[in-house]
C-alpha cells in the first residue's frame, strides 16, 4: 500500500468510531495545547521583561559604593552607605571620557518622603539627580520642561513629577504645572511631568519625584555625599564604558594596584543577559512540564489502539488469507496511530492560538512562537509513532488461523 492509501485508511479507520477517536487524542490536544502555550508564555514573559529593563534606560550604567560583589541588591533602597564618590566624579566621567565611551554621567541620591498638594498625601520616592536624567533614561516630558545646570547649582526648590505622583495628588484632573506641592516640610514648584513609562525592574517608575540632586542630598536628606551615579554610554560601548570608568575612578581615587576596587558598576545589558537566562530556564521547565501530558496522550493511544487490535482480530486474519503480509498490516496499524496523534497535534496547535490570544487580551504577556508549533506537532507525529509501535507488532505478529477463528 502506497503512503495515501495508507492515510486514507487510517482516516477510514478513525471515523468508525467518532467519539472514542475524540476521546483517545484528547490526551495529545491538551499536551500540543500545552506544551505551545506554555512555551508562549515563557517567551512572553522574557520579552516583556527585557522591555522593561531597555525601557529604563539605553546603555545605562549604575557606579555603587563597596567593592563588586559587596551588593547583593541594586533597587532604589540599595544604597551605599560608604562616601567614597563624590559630585565632581560624575563631571569627572564625563568630561574625560565623552569622546570614547560615556555619552552622559549625573550623580544620584534617593530617599522616600511623603508629597502633599493640599489636602492630598502620598508617600513616593524622590530622586535628586542631574539634567542628565532625560538623556540617561531616555524620559521625555509630557508637559513643562527639566530643571536646569543652574537650578542645581543652586539648590532650586523645582521638582518634576511621575505619572502615579500627579493622580494621587491632582485626582481631580487639575494641571500640575506651576503648582507647590511638599516635600516634607519644604515647598517645591511643579515645574515638568514627565511621560508615562510604566512598570520597572524595582516596581512603578511612575512613581516618583524627580528634583536637582543638590536639593534633595542637603535640604531634604541632610547629607554632603552622593549615593551613586548614573552614566549612559555610547550605543554598543557599554564594555568599554566600564572598563574606562574603573581605569579613571581607580586613578582619580588613587587605589593601589594591589587592592580592590571600592566601587562596583552594573550595566543594563548584564540584567538583560541575567533575564534572558532566567526566563529561558523557566520556559525550558514550563515545556517539560507541560510534556509529561502529551506522554500521557501517548499512553492512552496506545491503549485503546490495543483493544482496536483485539476487535479487529477477524478482519485482520481475513486480510492475511488474502495476501497481506506482516509489514502491510504493520504499516496498517501504525498510520492509524500516527493520523491520530497528528490530528490531534493540529487540534492542539488550535487550541494553543485561541489560548494565547485570550491570554494577549487579559493582558498578560504570551507570544505564539513559530517553532514551538513545529515542536508540538512532532512530537505528537512522533508520540504516534512510539504508542502504535507495540499495536502494530501485535497486529502483524497474529496467527492467521487463530485470527480467523477468533470470536
Amino acid at each position: 500500500m502506497g503512503v495515501l492509501e495508507l492515510v486514507k485508511e487510517a482516516l477510514t479507520a478513525t471515523t468508525r468510531n467518532k467519539l472514542r477517536t475524540i476521546l483517545t487524542m484528547l490526551g495529545i490536544i491538551v499536551g500540543v495545547g500545552a506544551v505551545i502555550a506554555m512555551i508562549g508564555i515563557g517567551e512572553g514573559s522574557k520579552r516583556a521583561s527585557i522591555a522593561i529593563i531597555r525601557n529604563m534606560g539605553s546603555n545605562m550604567l549604575t557606579i555603587f559604593p563597596g567593592a563588586p560583589g559587596t551588593h547583593t541588591h541594586h533597587g532604589p533602597q540599595a544604597m551605599g552607605s560608604a562616601e567614597i564618590l563624590k559630585e565632581d566624579d560624575a563631571a569627572l566621567i564625563q568630561a574625560e571620557l565623552q569622546d570614547s565611551s560615556v555619552h552622559a554621567a549625573t550623580p544620584q541620591v534617593q530617599t522616600t518622603r511623603p508629597v502633599i498638594y493640599q489636602n492630598a498625601t502620598f508617600i513616593t520616592h524622590v530622586q535628586g539627580t542631574g539634567p542628565e536624567f532625560q538623556t540617561i533614561r531616555a524620559w521625555e516630558l509630557e508637559a513643562g520642561r527639566f530643571f536646569t545646570e543652574g537650578e542645581v547649582k543652586g539648590q532650586a526648590l523645582v521638582c518634576i513629577i511621575g505619572q502615579t505622583v500627579r493622580a494621587n495628588l491632582f485626582p481631580y484632573g487639575d494641571d500640575p504645572l506651576g503648582q507647590t506641592i511638599r516635600i516634607g516640610t519644604l515647598p517645591f514648584q511643579v515645574v515638568g511631568l514627565l511621560e508615562r513609562k510604566g512598570a520597572g525592574m524595582w516596581g512603578d517608575q511612575d512613581d516618583l519625584v524627580v528634583a536637582p540632586y543638590t536639593t534633595v542630598m542637603r535640604k531634604v536628606m541632610g547629607r554632603n555625599t552622593i549615593q551613586r551615579i548614573m552614566v549612559s554610554a555610547h550605543e554598543g560601548e557599554a564594555g568599554l564604558a566600564e572598563a574606562e570608568i574603573t581605569a579613571l575612578l581607580r586613578q582619580h581615587l588613587q587605589v593601589p594596584v594591589s587592592q580592590e576596587t571600592p566601587f562596583n558598576i552594573r550595566k543594563q545589558d548584564e540584567m538583560v543577559q541575567a533575564m534572558d537566562r532566567q526566563a529561558g530556564i523557566l520556559t525550558a521547565l514550563l515545556a517539560v512540564a507541560a510534556s509529561i501530558s502529551l506522554v500521557v496522550g501517548g499512553i492512552g493511544i496506545s491503549n485503546v489502539m490495543l483493544v482496536s487490535v483485539t476487535e479487529r482480530t477477524q478482519e485482520i486474519g481475513m486480510r492475511r488469507a488474502v495476501g497481506a503480509t506482516k509489514r502491510t498490516i504493520l504499516w496498517q496499524f501504525l498510520s492509524e496511530t500516527v493520523v491520530l496523534s497528528v490530528l490531534g497535534g493540529l487540534l492542539g496547535i488550535a487550541l494553543a492560538l485561541v489560548a494565547v490570544d485570550l491570554l494577549g487580551r487579559l493582558q498578560i504577556p504570551a507570544v505564539t512562537e513559530g517553532w514551538a508549533i513545529l515542536l508540538g506537532l512532532s512530537f505528537s507525529g512522533l508520540v504516534g509513532v512510539v504508542a502504535g509501535l507495540l499495536p502494530a507488532l501485535k497486529a502483524a505478529n497474529l496467527d492467521v488461523i487463530e485470527a480467523l477463528r477468533y470470536e
